[in-house]
């Protein structure tokens, strides 16, 4: 009988393979986000000290949509890309968390390269 895929472990399980070969440095850190049912969440980290450089997400006050869709991907990428040029960060490395780069983690990671960040 076939059984199930666990959806979240083969997320994880995706994640993980590509973190062996991405890392954040502070030359270069690592733009990471997360998507679940009730928003989007986006951090810049420093891997190499373990420090969270910035952060955004839907439950920001900035950001005026608080749904998991593509509108609201695009304000968290204009959101964390603003917040990023504050803090003279420019080149990152996208890390979409074992999601496809399709939808909401597409339209995060092109409204922030039309913020200023180079990735």
């Amino acid at each position: 009988m076939i059984s199930k895929t666990d959806r979240k472990f083969e997320r994880d399980r995706r994640h993980k393979r590509v973190r062996r070969k991405i890392s954040g440095t502070p030359e270069c850190p690592r733009l990471c986000m997360f998507r679940s049912n009730k928003g989007i969440y986006a951090q810049i980290i420093d891997d190499v000290n373990g420090n969270t450089l910035v952060a955004a997400s839907t439950m920001d006050k900035e950001v005026k949509t608080k749904k998991a869709n593509s509108e609201a991907a695009k304000e968290v990428g204009t959101l964390i890309a603003s917040k990023a040029k504050d803090k003279k960060i420019k080149d990152v490395v996208f890390d979409r968390s074992g999601y496809l780069y399709h939808g909401v983690v597409k339209s995060l990671a092109e409204a922030a390269r039309e913020g200023g960040l180079n990735f």
